[in-house]
């Protein structure tokens, strides 16, 4: 029930409403044009309860379509602990599109009178019909018949659920379109009968006002809190008033309906929008999305054009793209031009429900003895209100922490997977225990590097003996080799519990059944404009590089044995600045070059040209004889490592290693792999994801992918960035060793004494110029390479 809140006051739910802010506040954002919208603010009197005896105002605004004198009206309804303003932004968005849009505060929120019923038929249901009446009377409103204006409905979880339920009891509501909210408020707060007691207690405790324990509430739903939260128990009463409140119990909704779920939610998880899927009499299309109250991805863009063409399809008639019956959207990586998390959709044509197409995998684990520690605590921690934010990458790295108490967890997992799967539903395990025992179902992802929730949810049970249990709802892939761990445990810190200590013996007697939906497929992305502007681009250089008349760069054949050298090297800026200045040296076989001068001395830009990535103003230079030039076949004979480590994130070390040696179109023989990774030492982290290295991770990894095919030029800046002490001696040692093996080595560094005890030879650069160079024992001279460094920068390069 937590969405918007406005900015005047605190959230109920505090952090916890990150990411239904943007779904409940962004929705349809960033559609609209610029034209002013034309808006009023009103009192609409309304009469509700359960004798039609109660009088109440809401506040009310009014937002007039722009561009046409009538238009459908869109309803907009707020989350719970908002007001009418949160929905603002959306709703000038949708007139500007030729919507009359109104908003309004609920009753027991904002400037509006009544109390709290939390969506009751007898008020806050009665309250949204008078509203449509009032919109009915407005001659901006497009009406079907007298008193039947052309109108929808939409708004985030506990506007959601108004939108769900004025759709069941007023056939004049023509779409909906609900987000993040409930089917039955009584398997929502206490599911498989255990009390969902933070998020309880955020929202009663949330509203109150001074010395009033529930503040706006009816009284009796106050007192019924206040009695569950004592107890932890929930009587069929108090679930039959809970259910009152909710679509389950409402006619069947006829409207066109467009439910929009979160991943990211332990409030109102995917099961309940599979509910009201189930109950749809209408067109209905299902989107979960990455985000939910929870936080995550709110995916505000894609969001907002099915909003939209939900309503201009369905309240104006026009033929344009709707939402498929189901829509996952799946985190797809990071975006290499952006840093941000790139989500795809995948979509189907049908929606399959939470169980399609099982497939059952053996789990193993023998029978377990378990805990229930006295009065609950210390409690395991998975779903917590906010907790999922973390679990937005759920697609690449697993749900994030969770913790689960020693000795209140049974563990029962599958064997390695030989193909990766993807679990798209609500996976089920039949288990057995010796008592009665309240347990709290998840399910892991367990890699190489540990174990982490698929997502931060736990489904709440109850078995006494033998039963099937279902654990939380999800789409999530499970890579290669990984296993599937399902966890039952006695304790979970946003439910309550049983208080009196206990053990319990469990044990699976079947295997877990998995869901999956082979027909969701997702379409290739539209390339980026780079994509065909580059090749086109590259073509233009080229065509101009073939016609431009220069002399031809020949091979040197008196160099063909020398490594590296270099002939008034020079590179500058638009500016005039010049990063690299007529420099010249050179470096023969079996030498360790050490490259030092202090930031913006032009090391990287040399070392940048050295590889082909950018060309030099003037000067040239030659690998083995042979000039560099972009794509130059002598490169093969040049490993490098410049300007830190790139991998893609999702891949172990070992297959980004395959992938950059495969993308060389070298045979894999010449790679000589093994002898790289002995170099790299990263044990059985080489077969992690990425991902999960340490920065010293990468930087061995990156030195071993330098090393592939065993160069005969290696040219390293700053390796040993991240590594600890025994690493860089490590380092020192390798250097050492491969260069005595006639090859070549150049190292820019800025540890000094590393250059020192590593190089054979330094070459020493100020502002772009080369102010030394020779042996490090000519340079030395028995004094500290740091104390001649400083001395020689000081003079030669200022």
């Amino acid at each position: 029930m937590s969405s918007v809140a406005s900015v005047k006051r605190r959230w109920v739910a505090g952090g916890a409403a990150v990411g239904v802010i943007a779904v409940g506040g962004g929705l349809l954002w960033g559609l609209g044009g610029e034209p002013d919208v034309q808006s009023e603010q009103v009192r609409v009197g309304v009469v509700d309860g359960p004798k039609n005896d109660q009088h109440v105002e809401l506040d009310a605004t009014f937002f007039k379509p722009v561009g046409t004198a009538k238009g459908p009206a869109v309803l907009l309804a707020h989350g719970f602990g908002g007001e009418k303003d949160d929905m603002a932004g959306q709703a000038r968005t949708l007139a500007r599109r030729g919507y009359a849009v109104l908003t309004w505060s609920a009753r027991g929120f904002g400037k509006s009178g009544g109390e709290i019923a939390l969506n009751s038929p007898d008020y806050e249901v009665k309250d949204t019909s008078q509203l449509i009446d009032w919109v009915a009377r407005r001659p901006e409103v497009v009406l079907d018949r007298a008193g039947d204006p052309k109108v929808g409905m939409a708004g985030p979880s506990y506007g959601g659920a108004i939108s769900l339920l004025t759709a069941a009891y007023d056939p004049r509501v023509d779409a909906i379109v609900p987000s993040i909210t409930w089917n039955d408020l009584s398997t929502a707060l206490v599911p498989g009968g255990v009390f969902k007691k933070l998020w309880a207690g955020l929202f009663f405790t949330g509203e109150s006002k001074g010395s009033t324990a529930c503040g706006r509430f009816l009284p009796e739903l106050c007192t019924m809190y206040q009695r569950v939260a004592e107890t932890g128990i929930a009587t069929p009463a108090d679930l039959e008033v809970l259910r009152r409140r909710s679509p389950v119990t409402a006619p069947g909704i006829k409207a066109p309906t467009l439910l929009v779920q979160g991943q990211a939610d332990s409030l109102f998880p995917l099961d309940q929008a599979d509910a009201n899927a189930r109950a749809a009499e209408g067109p209905v299309s299902v989107v979960w999305f990455q985000g939910g109250h929870d936080g995550g991805p709110a995916e505000s863009t894609r969001l907002s054009g099915l909003t939209v063409n939900w309503f201009d399809r369905y309240l104006k008639g026009r033929d344009v793209e709707t939402a498929p019956a189901f829509t996952v959207t799946r985190a797809a990586g990071l975006d290499s031009a952006n840093g941000q998390l790139s989500i795809q959709a995948a979509t189907d044509d049908r929606y399959p429900e939470l169980g399609s197409d099982p497939a059952e995998l053996p789990l193993e684990g023998r029978e377990q003895a378990v805990q229930n520690p006295a009065g609950g605590v210390p409690a395991s921690i998975s779903a917590v209100p906010g907790l999922g934010a973390l679990s937005g990458l759920s697609g690449l790295a697993g749900g994030g922490p969770a913790l689960d108490m020693p000795g209140q967890a049974a563990t029962f997992q599958t064997a390695p997977l030989t193909t990766a799967l993807r679990v798209t539903g609500q996976p089920k395990v039949r288990i057995r225990t010796d008592r009665e025992a309240t347990l709290f179902a998840k399910l892991y992802d367990v890699g190489p590097g540990g174990a982490a929730p698929a997502r931060l949810l736990a489904q709440p049970v109850k078995v006494n003996g033998e039963a099937e249990i279902a654990l939380p709802s999800l789409d999530y892939e499970f890579a290669r080799g990984h296993r599937l761990r399902v966890v039952l445990v006695t304790t979970d810190m946003g439910f309550s519990s049983p208080v009196k200590p206990a053990t319990y013996r469990i044990q699976a007697v079947s295997g877990l059944s998995v869901p999956a939906v082979p027909g969701l497929t997702t379409p290739a992305p539209k390339p980026p404009a780079w994509v065909w502007i580059m090749p086109l681009a590259a073509l233009a250089i080229a065509a101009g590089l073939l016609f431009r008349r220069r002399p031809a760069a020949v091979f040197d054949p008196e160099l063909a044995d020398v490594p590296l050298r270099i002939t008034g090297l020079t590179k500058a800026y638009k500016n005039g600045f010049r990063a690299v200045d007529d420099l010249s040296f050179g470096v023969d076989k079996g030498q360790v070059l050490g490259l030092l001068g202090p930031n913006g001395a032009g090391k990287t830009t040399t070392l940048r040209m050295l590889m082909g990535l950018i060309h030099p103003d003037a000067g040239e230079i030659r690998i083995f004889g042979h000039p560099v030039t972009p794509g130059a076949p002598v490169l093969a004979r040049l490993g490098s490592f410049v300007e830190g480590p790139g991998f893609l994130p999702h891949l172990t070390g070992r297959d980004n290693l395959d992938l950059y040696w495969k993308a060389t179109g070298r045979p894999a023989e010449e790679a000589r792999l093994e002898e790289a990774l002995e170099v790299a030492d990263l044990g059985a982290a080489l077969d992690r994801a990425v991902r999960t290295y340490s920065q010293g991770m990468r930087q061995r990894l990156a030195i071993a992918q330098a090393m592939l095919g065993l160069p005969d030029l290696l040219v390293l800046d700053e390796p040993t960035n991240g590594l600890d002490p025994p690493q860089i001696r490590e380092m020192r040692e390798v250097l050492v060793r491969y260069a005595a093996g006639g090859r070549t080595v150049i190292v820019s560094s800025h540890l000094l004494s590393e250059v020192e005890q590593t190089c054979t030879h330094v070459v020493v650069m100020a502002r772009g110029r080369k102010v030394a160079d020779g042996t490090t024992a000519d340079i030395v001279g028995g004094r500290g390479l740091e104390d001649v460094f400083l001395e020689i920068i000081g003079t030669g390069g200022g």
